[in-house]
């Protein structure tokens, strides 16, 4: 299949296939006579995983490190599992940060500001307050 196709095939941007073969992540293609990429359906499911990575907040590197293990069946998943747990307690660190943010927020939309401008705004005055 062409790089249109595979796009297609796995609801991603032409942009976004070469980019990711000029990081490495997707191999570089076999081309036809005239220079066109070909693909075939391990470049699918290939592209679909990074995809569904990146879905999940997995970064680039993440992502690298993971592709390599899948590429070696008979290793133990004890690598895989590692940094899946990582990158459990980074999502779970900024879920504690988002609602942090969030209850901020809420506080300072919830008092309401009845000021007359800006200099007197408690918007502007907390968003101005250092974080504790």
């Amino acid at each position: 299949m062409q790089i249109g196709e595979l796009a297609s095939a796995t609801a991603t941007k032409v942009t976004t296939i070469r980019f990711y073969e000029e990081i490495e992540l997707l191999g570089r293609p076999a081309r036809t006579a005239s220079g066109r990429r070909t693909y075939g359906l391990p470049d699918v499911d290939r592209l679909n995983f990074i995809r569904n990575a990146r879905r999940l907040g997995f970064s680039i590197d993440e992502i690298r490190s993971l592709l390599a293990l899948a590429d070696q069946p008979e290793r133990d998943c004890s690598e895989a599992t590692d940094i899946a747990s990582r990158h459990l307690a980074d999502v779970e660190e900024r879920l504690r940060q988002l609602g942090a943010l969030r209850d901020e927020l809420a506080s300072m939309s919830a008092a309401g500001c009845c000021a007359k401008t800006m200099a007197e705004c408690r918007v502007i005055q907390a968003i101005a307050r250092p974080v504790a």
